[in-house]
């Protein structure tokens, strides 16, 4: 883990291009962060304690300050279960109030279950879901230590409480997990529908800097959003089209050509799982 500047103020480190294991610690997305003059805002906590412990070494290079708030950008475990460290240090928790159904829902209790067997030991029995200590509910401006945060809702996209923040001071948007650099995305249940008109939403700032979820900085917002939008776009097309001729899904699947997708990290793990789950909302938006 290296805090690697993006801005005059601003900071992030970057997950690697696998999926969560004891070996990476659960180190697969990025976290950001931007100092102010009263403190360290945070805009995501990474997949464990033991990472959210490095994060707070990395941002202890760049300042002494204290860190005063953690942004959610959504509440999938990659960005939250190192959460309950910032929160022992004092600092307040910012979040959708979508979430709100996550942290209550028998997915969140199976995801921390299943966490404590295959990412041990670095998620275990003291690892908690934390929910935030102010709720979002709509766009707003957000004026934390003395800088500007521009929140807004861009979900029900990747997922329903999805959040995006951009510090229009130095054109630094911090996307969530609506942006995917260099890798296949993790579709998931998401409404992908939406998920492009999120991006194209996305787009209307002036940003000269996004901070993605997953993969490394984009300094051409148009260029590197359209991967993402190319690949949503594609998924939905093709599995459209055979669920409108009642087609079965092995038989989709195998008939698609995925070769401009192929050559992408993750690709062989997460897109057949994509395709399925876009396979059976092409089911449902057909109805």
């Amino acid at each position: 883990m290296h805090a690697q500047q993006v801005s005059p103020t601003a900071w992030y480190v970057q997950g690697v291009s696998e999926l969560g294991s004891p070996a990476n610690q659960n180190f697969i997305s990025n976290a950001g962060f931007v100092v102010t003059p009263a403190g360290v805002v945070l805009i995501d906590a990474l997949g464990s304690p033991a990472l959210a412990k490095r994060l707070v070494a990395e941002i202890k290079k760049v300042t002494p300050l204290p860190i005063t708030h953690v942004l959610v950008t959504h509440y999938h475990a990659d960005h939250i279960y190192g959460l309950q460290v910032f929160k022992d240090m004092g600092a307040k928790i910012v979040a959708h109030r979508a979430a709100l159904i996550y942290l209550n829902s028998d997915t969140a209790r199976l995801r921390m279950e299943a966490s404590r067997e295959q990412l041990a030991p670095w998620i275990d029995e003291n690892t908690r879901l934390l929910a935030p200590d102010a709720w979002i509910d709509a766009d707003q401006d957000l004026l934390l230590g003395g800088v500007l945060f521009q929140a807004r809702t861009v979900g029900p996209a990747h997922t329903p409480e999805d959040l995006a923040f951009y510090m229009p001071s130095e054109k630094v948007l911090f996307a969530g997990d609506l942006v995917f650099r260099s890798r296949i995305p993790f579709v998931g249940q998401a409404d992908s529908r939406h998920w492009i008109t999120a991006l194209d939403q996305l787009l209307a700032f002036d940003a000269g800097v996004i901070v993605p979820g997953h993969g490394p900085l984009s300094k051409d917002a148009r260029h590197d959003m359209q991967q993402t939008r190319e690949y949503l776009v594609y998924l939905r097309t093709t599995m459209s089209r055979a669920a409108e001729a009642m087609e079965p899904f092995d038989e989709a699947y195998k008939n698609t050509d995925w070769s401009q997708f192929a050559h992408l990290p993750l690709f062989r793990l997460a897109n057949r799982m994509n395709a399925y789950n876009t396979y059976l909302l092409m089911e449902h938006e057909a109805k």
